[in-house]
């Protein structure tokens, strides 16, 4: 694992500290943009670059991000775990937020799930497609998507409306208990439920998730939503039988 600093603009308005962890993988033609917009509020970007062939590393830096760069792909699991331990070794940040490279996520909604921490006392907010109406999904993938939750609060101490959502935002001290062990898709199973525990206060906030034609080209929307239901069965199918 290599790294490379840049310091990151001074915090802004009322925001405490907050290290935003980026998984990167072949994003050279966005990521840019992306954390130029994270970094012009303030906060601190840990991108991971994740073992691209493409030119994302040269991208990172230019736009002010502290890199951390995996000599293979690791998978977007091993990714954000490379990427929440480099906020908590490189970074004094009260909160640690994950967010995607490739536009999907907004910066206004990060902002607004701090404030709604800093609000609250949550230990979790996480973010929520199903809170509003303003993302635009096709009805099959809403099904899909719905189902896997229904399936996820059956076994979950906090009851969600979107289980696989991968705008999130925990305290420091709940970043450090962070331990994935699955590198590939299925953490964000894994990572739902560690966060999900009753030991911690949780709160979902509204999110716009913007699937762009771009983001869709990355992969195969529906077909990751069911690999998503697929996923929470097999982990809930693991917790049941331990039950």
């Amino acid at each position: 694992m290599s790294t490379h600093g840049v310091s990151a603009q001074p915090l802004g308005g009322d925001l405490p500290e907050t290290a935003v962890v980026m998984p990167v993988y072949n994003e050279a033609t966005v990521v840019r943009g992306v954390i130029e917009d994270l970094v012009g509020l303030g906060l601190t970007v840990i991108a991971v670059d994740d073992g691209s062939s493409d030119s994302s590393a040269a991208e990172i830096d230019a736009a002010g991000a502290i890199r951390v760069s995996h000599p293979i792909n690791l998978g977007q699991g091993g990714a954000l775990q490379t990427g929440v331990e480099a906020a908590l070794r490189f970074t004094g940040a009260k909160y640690v937020a994950t967010f995607d490279a490739d536009g999907q996520h907004q910066s206004a909604d990060l902002v607004g799930m701090i404030s709604k921490a800093e609000e609250g006392g949550y230990d979790v907010v996480l973010g929520s497609r199903f809170l509003d109406g303003k993302t635009e999904m096709s009805g099959l993938r809403r099904l899909i998507l719905k189902t896997a939750t229904k399936v996820f609060n059956r076994g979950s101490a906090h009851k969600l409306t979107d289980a696989h959502n991968g705008l999130r935002l925990v305290t420091r001290d709940v970043a450090a208990r962070i331990n994935l062990v699955f590198a590939g898709m299925a953490h964000a199973s894994e990572l739902e439920q560690e966060l999900t525990q009753s030991i911690y206060r949780v709160a979902e906030y509204p999110v716009h998730v913007l699937y762009t034609e771009y983001s869709r080209s990355k992969g195969q929307p529906l077909l990751n939503s069911v690999n998503i239901l697929g996923d929470i069965l097999a982990h809930r199918v693991g917790t049941w039988s331990r039950a």
